[in-house]
């Protein structure tokens, strides 16, 4: 072996030995006063009560005073304490830089008021280091945080809240408290994906999350709102409505590999034998099948009078198995997009064929028996098919988009 190769191995091994359990980021912008007090009252909690391996990352983000002058100080001072230097605003720019580039288990960040108590940051980062969860968030939210904030925050907080569950179908329940963490190898599979800089950036990596099946871990924090806050609020609720109309649409129109970053998360069935999201999947084409069953109906009975039984079952179930494949394809499992989307369709046809065989087969067997069957007994008769074409069309649709996130080439936001 050679002394080069050797040499580098030994400097790997070094870097893991050194590389801390917890690397906690303070992003900060022009705090030349408040960063002294902040870093000296974090580094004397991580070395006395905290059971972990920590370092301080001081994120100085383009600040115009001398904050990286007293950055550079507290590094030389204290142990444990780095600087990193960024030429461009922005905390969400700043965390992703810093974030990926750290060697730690588990990233952490808290705004440089360090408004939340610092005993929540153990319950923050454990279920990480545990391998339990892979996103945590501290929440003022919930009915057991205790917070201290004017009205005016208290409302913009709630509201901005809802317009995520409404639109976004977020279930986390505050995006935009400062104290967050994440399992390092997690953070570099999402994060090149966040393509905010700003403060959207918490929200957009907690619906990313979200949709790609990563454990968010919440937890109840008592917080003393900064008097001295310097966020624009009319400013960045603008941007942040832009920036949930973005991620919607690109969520919507499959701009993002949500399926990839799913199988390189490697998420294991809970029950052996029932693969992956298959009760999830079954209760989203139980929605759409008793949707598209009731449109089915309905078509069938307006158009039975004026073209006979059996094209008015042609029309209607053709009608409904074109809706019925849309709606399952983006609803049920996922696929969003164009890619392959005509050859989805034509598959969703193929399998129609035998709804239609068999509901058709059914109605010839009724007339056949009994000539003068009445409309109510022909569409008994269609729903009993139905039950036995929709068990078909769910293992048929499930072998349609068995491929979908493995050959879908969906283009990455950056």
């Amino acid at each position: 072996m050679s002394d080069t190769v050797t040499a580098v191995r030994e400097a790997e091994s070094a870097e893991a030995v050194t590389a801390p359990v917890v690397d906690v980021v303070v992003p900060v912008y022009n705090e030349e006063v408040d960063l002294g007090p902040c870093v000296r009252r974090l580094h004397a909690f991580l070395a006395l009560s905290f059971p972990f391996t920590a370092r301080i990352t001081i994120a100085d983000n383009a600040s115009t005073d001398s904050t990286l002058e007293v950055a550079k100080q507290l590094a030389a001072q204290l142990d444990g304490v780095r600087v990193v230097h960024l030429d461009r605003k922005g905390r969400g720019r700043a965390l992703r830089e810093v974030w990926q580039a750290s060697n730690a288990q588990v990233v952490a960040y808290m705004d440089v008021d360090l408004s939340t108590d610092l005993n929540a940051l153990l319950p923050l980062v454990a279920p990480l280091v545990s391998g339990h969860s892979d996103v945590a968030i501290g929440t003022r939210l919930a009915s057991s945080s205790r917070v201290v904030r004017g009205p005016k925050r208290e409302i913009i907080s709630r509201c901005y809240n809802l317009i995520l569950r409404a639109s976004l179908q977020a279930k986390f329940s505050d995006a935009q408290c400062g104290f967050k963490a994440m399992r390092g190898e997690v953070a570099k599979l999402v994060l090149p994906l966040v393509e905010d800089g700003e403060w959207f950036f918490d929200t957009e990596l907690l619906v990313l999350a979200e949709r790609i099946g990563l454990r968010i871990h919440e937890v109840p924090v008592d917080w003393i709102d900064d008097p001295d806050s310097r966020v624009d609020i009319v400013d960045t609720a603008r941007k942040d409505l832009l920036g949930v109309w973005r991620v919607g649409r690109a969520l919507t129109t499959g701009r993002l590999p949500i399926n990839e970053l799913r199988a390189a998360i490697g998420r294991e069935p809970l029950v052996e034998g029932v693969p992956l999201g298959m009760v999830g999947q079954l209760v989203r084409f139980g929605i759409v099948g008793v949707t598209s069953t009731l449109a089915y109906l309905l078509l069938y009975v307006v158009l039975q009078g004026i073209t006979g039984a059996q094209v008015a079952n042609f029309l209607a179930l053709l009608i409904t198995a074109i809706g019925n494949t849309a709606a399952n394809r983006a609803f049920t499992f996922g696929v969003r997009g164009s890619n392959q989307a005509v050859s989805h369709h034509f598959q969703g046809l193929a399998i129609f064929g035998v709804g239609l065989a068999l509901t058709s087969g059914s109605l010839f067997a009724l007339h056949h028996w009994a000539p003068d069957a009445a409309v109510h007994l022909e569409l008994v008769v269609l729903v009993v098919a139905n039950l036995v074409a929709t068990l078909l069309r769910f293992v048929g649709l499930r072998w349609v988009f068995r491929n979908a996130g493995k050959h879908s080439e969906p283009e990455v936001v950056r």
